[in-house]
């Protein structure tokens, strides 16, 4: 099986929303979450789909899945306290249904700009070489700053990528992976590519694209409401 993890758990502090959350923020009338996860349900080799949600908009979102005819998402299971709980929560869903040789596409709820090839190059990757990382070249130099922000490293941009989503695995090695990190205590990791290879995992890259960007701040909502638009005109992706 193939199963998309989208975790949709954040409360939109740094989107300056306060009364929702930047997930169910509309495009043209449609939640950036259901523009995220009408990519999953179109694409003809995603079996399922779990979503992770603030507890107290479950109901709003069943009632969005009702809406657009959402019919591969099996579970939707509250979020937790972060980012690894949420997706956690979700894996858990998964797990008790699901063999463990399936394929998880752990993906962010606000990166609703990722395309069907970019999914199918992922599972591909799964299947062959066991995970797939989706990132992108860098294009901007990264320093490493110490205490009194002084730069300390500046690093070669042309070995440099930026790690994004979806990140993808077996589900019993990405399930592993979180019960232990639950049973050591280590509950903040920054995302799963971090969790698999601090235990042990060798990580394969999918190249992604730029405008697969996160919605986190109110100027990447310009930006992709922007290449939305793009996309639908036809004009730049040719698409």
């Amino acid at each position: 099986m193939n199963i998309a993890l989208i975790f949709a758990g954040g409360s939109g502090v740094r989107m300056n929303t306060q009364a929702q959350p930047k997930q169910f923020l509309q495009l043209y009338g449609k939640e950036i979450i259901i523009h995220t996860i009408e990519h999953f349900e179109k694409h003809p080799e995603v079996d399922a789909i779990v979503v992770v949600c603030i507890e107290a908009w479950i109901p709003f979102l069943k009632s969005l899945l009702a809406k657009f005819n959402i019919g591969k998402v099996r579970w939707v299971v509250q979020g937790g306290v972060n980012g690894q709980e949420s997706i956690y929560n979700g894996l858990e869903a998964i797990h008790r249904d699901c063999p463990a040789n399936s394929v998880v596409l752990i993906h962010d709820g606000v990166r609703p700009l990722i395309t069907p090839e970019l999914i199918s190059a992922c599972m591909q990757s799964v299947l062959l070489r066991g995970s797939a990382i989706t990132i992108t070249p860098a294009i901007e130099t990264i320093v490493a700053l110490d205490t009194d922000s002084k730069i300390t490293t500046i690093t070669d941009r042309s070995k440099s990528y930026h790690a994004k989503a979806p990140q993808c695995f077996r589900l019993g090695d990405i399930w592993q992976c979180h019960r232990q990190a639950k049973q050591d205590g280590w509950t903040n990791v920054i995302d799963s590519a971090s969790l698999m290879m601090h235990y042990g995992h060798q990580l394969h890259t999918v190249q992604g694209v730029h405008e697969n960007i996160k919605i986190t701040t109110p100027s990447d909502f310009y930006i992709f409401r922007a290449l939305y638009e793009a996309r639908e005109n036809s004009q730049v992706f040719g698409l």
